[in-house]
């Protein structure tokens, strides 16, 4: 279920698909559905979230490096999809990097999707601000059909994945640490579920 911690602009939100019935696939996949308003979103209990396709793309600052969500298997991953021509990134993006450095001892990867965007322009933009966390260089957005009809022109949001990668939290918005930082926490300090239910559902959908 969700629950909203807040309501504003009428964007596209996300839920999960519901499982088939018959092993293996009652892994449910995360699928995106009109949210009635709602740009700040919680998916709880662990249970009834969704999991994500395999996610990948080049490196931003390391051309010719490719970027893989199944490369942080075990850590909570806290996608932001940016550019740097979009003034709420500029905003937030100090947020995302304080965010990075006080929980990434806590096994928590931030992880840019840059799009519509210039290389070199997006570099300097990062370098300017004194980002850390690496970013996916991603100009068509394609790397965001892992999230299954995710509008690529909702930029910028925040998606919060378990250590399971299945959806926790979604801000369709720009984000501050007041509210992302004690979700980000929360999730951290959650059990992975019993199964490696993670890499089952990424070999069944990489090249997907």
């Amino acid at each position: 279920m969700a629950v909203v911690l807040a309501a504003s602009l009428s964007l596209t939100a996300c839920s999960f698909a519901k499982p088939n019935g018959s092993a293996p696939s009652t892994i449910k996949e995360f699928t995106f559905t009109a949210p009635g308003g709602q740009t700040r979103i919680l998916y709880d209990p662990p249970g009834d979230r969704g999991y994500v396709r395999e996610m990948s793309g080049e490196n931003l600052t390391q051309p010719g490096q490719t970027i893989s969500l199944s490369q942080f298997t075990g850590q909570v991953v806290v996608l932001n999809v940016w550019g740097s021509w979009c003034g709420p990134c500029r905003e937030e993006m100090p947020g995302l990097q304080q965010v990075h450095e006080q929980t990434q001892s806590s096994g928590v990867t931030l992880l840019g999707i840059d799009v519509r965007d210039d290389r070199q322009a997006a570099r300097d933009f990062l370098l300017d601000r004194g980002v850390t966390y690496p970013s996916l260089y991603d100009n068509p957005g394609r790397s965001l059909v892992a999230l299954n009809g995710f509008p690529r022109n909702t930029v910028p949001s925040t998606i919060v994945l378990d250590r399971d990668h299945r959806v926790a939290a979604v801000f369709l918005t720009a984000v501050r640490v007041a509210e992302l930082l004690p979700v980000v926490q929360r999730v951290a300090a959650e059990p992975r579920s019993s199964g490696d239910m993670t890499a089952t559902t990424q070999q069944g959908r990489t090249g997907t």
